[in-house]
């Protein structure tokens, strides 16, 4: 496999007894790219995704995330990449600054870095009036805004996130997608799954997966231009009904 993707796959496949969640999928993704991994629930964005971080073992194909094999490299690549899950990505019961330092010292952060970090995230969120308040009171866009925050905290190369934006509202959205292209601009790639159809307008490129396999895959211009549509939406239901 050719080394210059931070990401690459070749007909990575999940199956789950004789059931195909992922279907041979092959793709590779650019140092710095915003990569959309598209799909309705179920679509099995989730579960190959699992795969790429190192916390699910192919039933075959080959993968390497930043340069570390999938099979054989799942604790380098930990070390290696961001990750903010769809349900779980803050402890509740734990203050703001009681998670970032829980996280920071996760990722191996010295304590004076994990202070100075605390002390720049906090600011950059305007958190500072409830920095001691506990995560678990926070309204759900700022927990998203933190999470995200929380995993560039050790400046990984890659950060993954799993659907980040579900549930919250339009204008929070919007400011969470302002936070992933300074992450970009500074260099680090981000893998984003999501089943809105309109961030995929926001990505770089995107890949559409349709019943455990990937049946598009460009920028959202090409794809457009392709099947004759305005929208990403419409492009995801020319694909979806087949």
């Amino acid at each position: 496999m050719k080394t210059d993707y931070v990401i690459q796959a070749e007909n990575l496949t999940k199956l789950f007894g004789d059931f195909a969640a992922v279907n041979r999928i092959s793709f590779h993704v650019k140092a710095g790219e915003i990569f959309g991994f598209l799909g309705a629930n179920g679509a099995g964005k989730t579960t190959a995704m699992k795969m790429l971080i190192g916390i699910s073992t192919p039933s075959s194909g080959r993968a390497t995330v930043a340069g570390f094999d999938v099979y054989k490299e799942t604790e380098a690549i930990k070390k290696n990449i961001g990750y903010m899950s769809q349900k779980f990505a803050l402890y509740d019961d734990l203050t703001v600054k009681e998670n970032i330092s829980f996280y920071g010292g996760i990722y191996g952060l010295s304590k004076k870095a994990v202070k100075e970090k605390s002390h720049k995230l906090i600011e950059e969120l305007n958190l500072q009036a409830v920095s001691n308040s506990l995560v678990g009171g926070l309204p759900l866009g700022w927990k998203q805004k933190l999470a995200f925050s929380v995993a560039l905290l050790h400046d990984p190369k890659i950060v993954f996130l799993d659907e980040p934006t579900g549930g919250v509202d339009p204008i929070t959205r919007r400011q969470f997608w302002e936070m992933i292209y300074k992450a970009a601009h500074k260099g680090t790639t981000i893998f984003v799954t999501t089943h809105y159809m309109d961030e995929a307008e926001y990505c770089d490129r995107v890949s559409i997966m349709v019943n455990g396999k990937i049946e598009a895959l460009d920028t959202p211009k090409r794809l457009k231009a392709h099947y004759k549509t305005d929208t990403m939406n419409e492009v995801f239901l020319k694909l979806a009904r087949g």
